[in-house]
């Protein structure tokens, strides 16, 4: 088969699969509202989609909005991809099973969260007659459909990865075990919104987190809940960490070193994914706590290379993380006018600059 060797006009076997689904693709550095963008018929999953291509993912993993029709179900379907699962709304039921296995189900409401094992079998059922469902899923087919270019072996292989799932009665009862002081694992989350959270005080702000290991994958989750008034410290990390609000509303900002903060402002259901080794700093400007999940590489029990390490260590020592002593004096001028605006005081101690 000719190819052409101009790397601009040349696909890659995820970009080719991608085009073939026939689903349109956002592009971009945030997506204001997923719970309302538009979505089109997608056929190959028996409901309607859109996938969401963010620049700071580097290609290392990828997203997309599902909406299954009221009274529907999506068509069966397994991958030897990771992906994980946030419900944007709705409420409904998930099967699970692997061949030769039982089928295990649970279910499922806005604000849950769950991994499907890799390479397991799955369906996704909409329990409402009236009103679709929509979930956010970000997976790793990106890297997994451009190491092995071969859509048969991707949807169609055998193999049972037992040390993740095989047909255990209580794989997604919604239970888990703490693996160190704020990792928490398990498989389903029922409600990511009210889920109880660790102070966190290396962050800064008062801010409190929690991080889920997700079916024995390498992408995984956490969340973090900061105070009205305040603002996070400013750190860094690798590609591919979709920040999702859960509730409240702010701003973050973004920039790689020497260069000038992007500003993205955020609210219930935004979306961004910071680029790689870019800065960014989180700022609650509304009148609730803000909350939000970021789904990511990271995991502890399996992990990929030290990106993701180091996040609240101060940066003179060789850390990520820039100290409120150490930050440029605009950013706390920026964020005082943005309270301005909403009339909300500021609760940020007053800290000397070093």
């Amino acid at each position: 088969m000719p190819i052409s060797n101009d790397p601009a006009t040349t696909l890659t076997a995820y970009q080719a699969w991608q085009e073939a689904e026939g689903i349109p693709v956002i592009r971009g550095f945030h997506v204001e509202d997923l719970r309302t963008v538009e979505v089109q018929p997608w056929p190959s999953r028996g409901g309607r989609g859109v996938f969401i291509d963010m620049e700071g993912t580097g290609g290392t993993n990828d997203a997309y909005v599902c909406e299954i029709p009221p009274g529907r179900q999506l068509v069966p379907q397994r991958h030897l991809y990771e992906e994980v699962v946030y419900i944007l709304k709705g409420r409904g039921a998930t099967t699970a099973w692997v061949e030769g296995g039982s089928k295990v189900s649970f279910e499922w409401q806005t604000g849950s969260l769950f991994a499907i094992p890799l390479n397991a079998w799955h369906q996704h059922f909409n329990a409402s007659g009236t009103e679709a469902a929509r979930y956010y899923a970000v997976t790793t087919a990106p890297l997994v459909m451009n190491l092995f270019h071969n859509r048969d072996f991707i949807f169609n292989n055998p193999f049972v990865f037992k040390d993740r799932f095989s047909g255990e009665a209580d794989a997604f009862n919604g239970k888990g075990t703490f693996l160190a002081s704020r990792i928490w694992e398990a498989n389903f989350i029922p409600d990511v919104k009210a889920f109880a959270l660790i102070e966190w005080k290396e962050r800064g702000a008062g801010g409190r987190n929690i991080m889920f290991e997700l079916a024995n994958n390498t992408l995984i989750a956490h969340i973090s809940e900061f105070p009205v008034g305040t603002y996070k410290k400013a750190h860094r990390h690798g590609p591919g960490a979709h920040v999702i609000t859960l509730s409240g509303k702010g701003y973050s900002l973004l920039w790689p070193d020497g260069a000038a903060p992007t500003k993205v402002d955020w609210h219930e259901g935004s979306v961004f994914v910071p680029p790689d080794f870019w800065w960014h700093q989180h700022f609650n400007a509304g009148a609730i706590p803000a909350r939000y999940l970021a789904i990511r590489w990271g995991s502890v029990k399996h992990k990929l290379d030290d990106k993701y390490s180091r996040l609240d260590q101060d940066r003179a020592t060789g850390g990520n993380q820039i100290e409120y002593a150490d930050e440029d004096p605009s950013v706390r001028a920026l964020f005082e006018e943005e309270l301005g605006k909403e009339g909300v005081q500021s609760r940020m101690p007053v800290v000397a600059r070093r």
